[in-house]
C-alpha cells in the first residue's frame, strides 16, 4: 500500500474484531514509526504499548474508577480551546452529531451518548491499547512532532491491514495511567490510540468525517 492509499483509506475505527494483533508486527510498527520527523532530531515521544493481561487489567482498573467519576480525572492540558471559533465549532459540532446519527442516537439520549463516550475507556475494543506521554519541558513545536509519530503509527498500521483510534480522551484518566505503567513525574499523558483489525461491519465503522473544501485551508501564491 503506497501512502497515498494508506492516508485515504485511514479513518478513526471505534469497533474492532477479537483478533490479537502479532506482538512482532506490533514492534515492528512502533519501532519504525520513529523515522518521523522532529526538530533538532529531540523524537519527544515515548509510548507504552498495553496488550493481553495487562491490557485487560488496566481496563478493568479504569473501569471500576469510573463507577465513581465516569468522566475522568481532568486532564492537564486543554484538549480544545474555550470558546472555541468558527468554523472550528460548527465542524467539531458535525463531527459528533454524525457520529451518533451512525448509531441511530439522538441526541436528546443523553445516556446513550455517555455510553458510547465511555466506549474510549476499553479503546473501543482493540486488542491494543496505545498511551504517548511527552516531557512536561517540551513546547509547542515539540507536541507537533509527537504528533507527526501518532501519524505515523496509524500510517504504518494501515499498511498492514491494521486500524486505528487516536484518543486524546485518555488524558482524562492521567492519574491511572500514571500509576498503572509507573510514569516518571516528567512525563505527561498526551493520548491513547486503540489499534487493531477492524469490525467494518459495525455501522460507527461505516461513515467518514468529511473534510473542508481546499478553499477553506489552502492558499497557493503563483
Amino acid at each position: 500500500m503506497n501512502v497515498s492509499k494508506a492516508l485515504e483509506s485511514r479513518s478513526a475505527v471505534r469497533a474492532y474484531l477479537d483478533k490479537p494483533v502479532p506482538a512482532d508486527l506490533l514492534e515492528e510498527i512502533l519501532v519504525a514509526a520513529a523515522r518521523s520527523p522532529s526538530g533538532g532530531n529531540l523524537q519527544p515521544w515515548n509510548v507504552w504499548a498495553l496488550t493481553g493481561d495487562h491490557l485487560n487489567r488496566f481496563k478493568a482498573t479504569v473501569a471500576e474508577r469510573a463507577q465513581a467519576n465516569p468522566m475522568g480525572e481532568g486532564t492537564e492540558y486543554k484538549i480544545y480551546p474555550d470558546n472555541l471559533a468558527e468554523p472550528y465549532r460548527t465542524r467539531r459540532f458535525k463531527n459528533g452529531e454524525d457520529l451518533y446519527r451512525s448509531l441511530n442516537i439522538p441526541r436528546e439520549d443523553k445516556a446513550a451518548r455517555l455510553g458510547q463516550f465511555a466506549k474510549n475507556f476499553g479503546f473501543f475494543g482493540a486488542p491494543v491499547g496505545l498511551i504517548f506521554t511527552i516531557n512536561r519541558q517540551m513546547e509547542p513545536g515539540q507536541w507537533a512532532d509527537l504528533g507527526m509519530y501518532m501519524q505515523s503509527v496509524m500510517l504504518l498500521a494501515q499498511e498492514h491491514g491494521l486500524s486505528t483510534c487516536p484518543q486524546e480522551a485518555w488524558a482524562l484518566w492521567h492519574k491511572t495511567i500514571r500509576e498503572f505503567v509507573g510514569l516518571s513525574p516528567d512525563l505527561m499523558v498526551f493520548a491513547g490510540m486503540a489499534l487493531g483489525y477492524a469490525d467494518n461491519s459495525h455501522p460507527i465503522n461505516l461513515w467518514r468525517s468529511d473534510r473542508a473544501p481546499a478553499s477553506e485551508f489552502l492558499t497557493i501564491l503563483r
